[in-house]
C-alpha cells in the first residue's frame, strides 16, 4: 500500500509514518513545518518508500500529485494547541476547514479512501461522566477563541460523513483524546512536555486554573493501532470513533506524579487562565472517552498506562536534554 499522511512532520504524524514503513509501506507525507519540523521524520528520510513534500495542503496542484498516486490517505494536518488556537485563531479556522476541503474534494476525484484526525474538542463543555460518539455537542460562546478550534473540527467531521453519504467517498473519523508521547512539544500548550521539562530542568510547574480539571493522556503508539485498524477495516467507513485512553487523572495530580517521577524539587504553582493565555479563557472539567464502539468495532483498548506513558516521555526528555549539553 502506498499512504499520503499530511502533517506527517507533526508528532503524530511522525509516529504513524514510522508505523506505516515499518509494515512495509510506501509512505509520502505533506507539511508545511508549521508547527511540525523536520526532526521528527530525519530518521525516515534515508527510507527509500518515504517522500517528504515541503507545502501546504491547500495547494490543490499538489495534492492532486501526491493523491493520485497513493491508496490511502491519513489528514492529521491542522492547526493544534490550545495556545495556538488562542493567540491565531484565524489561522486555526481557515486551515482545518480549507485543508479538509482540499482533501476530501481531490480525494473524491481519484476515489481513494480517507481517515480524518478530528478531537474531543468537539464535545464541548458537556458534564457526561464519559463522552459518547452519538452525543450532543455543548460548545461556548463565540466570544472565546478556544472553541473556533472545536467549531472547525466539528466541520471537518461534517465535511467528511457529508462526502461518504452523499458520494460514497470512503472516510472514517478519529477523534483523539490528548494523545501524548515522545517528540510532542509543550510550545503550543501541552501539558505533559510542559511539566516534564519544567520537572527536569528543576523550574516551576505551572499549572493553570485550581488543577482540578480532569483528563486520560492515551500513548501515541496505543492511538497509531486505533488508526490503522479503522483505516484497515471497510465497515468502519462512515463513521466517527473515539481513540484514547480512560485512566482520569487532576492536572494537579499529574503535575506531582511527574514531580516525583523525576525527583524533582521544583515548585508547582497556580495561575489563572487569563495570565496563562492573555486573555478570558473557557475550559471543561472533565474529558473522558467512551471506548465502547471502536472496541466492539476494531478491538481497540489502550495498552500504556499513564505511570508507563509518563516514565516513557520522561526519559526522552532526559535523553534529549543529554544529548545537547
Amino acid at each position: 500500500m502506498r499512504a499520503l499522511v499530511t502533517g506527517g512532520a507533526g508528532f503524530i504524524g511522525s509516529h504513524l509514518c514510522e508505523r506505516l514503513l515499518k509494515d512495509g509501506h510506501r509512505v509520502d507525507v505533506i507539511d508545511d513545518l508549521s508547527t511540525g519540523c523536520l526532526e521528527n521524520i530525519y530518521s525516515l528520510t534515508s527510507n527509500k518508500n518515504f517522500t517528504f513534500v515541503n507545502d501546504t495542503i491547500l495547494n490543490r496542484m499538489m495534492m492532486y500529485t501526491l493523491i493520485d498516486k497513493v491508496d490511502m490517505i491519513y489528514h492529521l494536518a491542522g492547526a493544534v494547541g490550545v495556545q495556538l488556537i488562542v493567540d491565531e485563531p484565524v489561522r486555526t479556522i481557515e486551515t482545518n476547514i480549507r485543508g479538509t476541503e482540499v482533501v476530501l474534494e481531490v480525494a473524491l476525484k481519484f476515489r481513494k479512501k480517507v481517515l480524518i484526525t478530528s478531537t474531543s474538542e468537539v464535545y464541548g463543555k458537556s458534564e457526561n461522566e464519559s463522552f459518547k460518539e452519538d452525543q450532543d455537542c455543548v460548545l461556548g460562546a463565540t466570544t472565546y477563541s478556544r472553541w473556533s478550534y472545536a467549531c472547525s473540527k466539528a466541520i471537518d467531521e461534517f465535511l467528511g460523513l457529508a462526502y461518504h453519504r452523499q458520494y460514497n467517498l470512503p472516510v472514517v473519523l478519529a477523534r483523539l483524546f490528548n494523545t501524548v508521547g515522545e517528540r510532542q512539544t509543550g510550545q503550543y500548550g501541552m501539558v505533559i512536555p510542559r511539566f516534564v521539562q519544567a520537572s527536569l530542568l528543576g523550574e516551576p510547574l505551572t499549572v493553570y486554573g485550581d488543577g482540578k480539571q480532569t483528563r486520560c493522556f492515551a500513548y501515541v503508539r496505543d492511538v497509531i493501532d486505533g488508526l490503522l485498524a479503522l483505516a484497515n477495516d471497510p465497515t468502519a467507513y462512515g463513521n466517527v470513533y473515539n481513540i484514547g485512553a480512560t485512566e482520569e487523572v487532576a492536572i494537579e495530580n499529574l503535575a506531582a506524579m511527574i514531580k516525583e517521577m523525576t525527583g524533582s524539587n521544583s515548585q508547582i504553582q497556580y495561575i489563572p487562565y487569563e495570565q496563562a493565555y492573555g486573555k478570558p479563557f473557557d475550559d471543561m472539567v472533565r474529558r473522558m472517552p467512551n471506548l465502547e464502539k471502536i472496541s466492539k468495532k476494531v478491538g481497540y483498548t489502550p495498552k500504556t498506562s499513564l505511570k508507563e506513558t509518563l516514565q516513557i516521555i520522561i526519559d526522552y526528555f532526559r535523553k534529549k536534554m543529554e544529548n545537547e549539553l
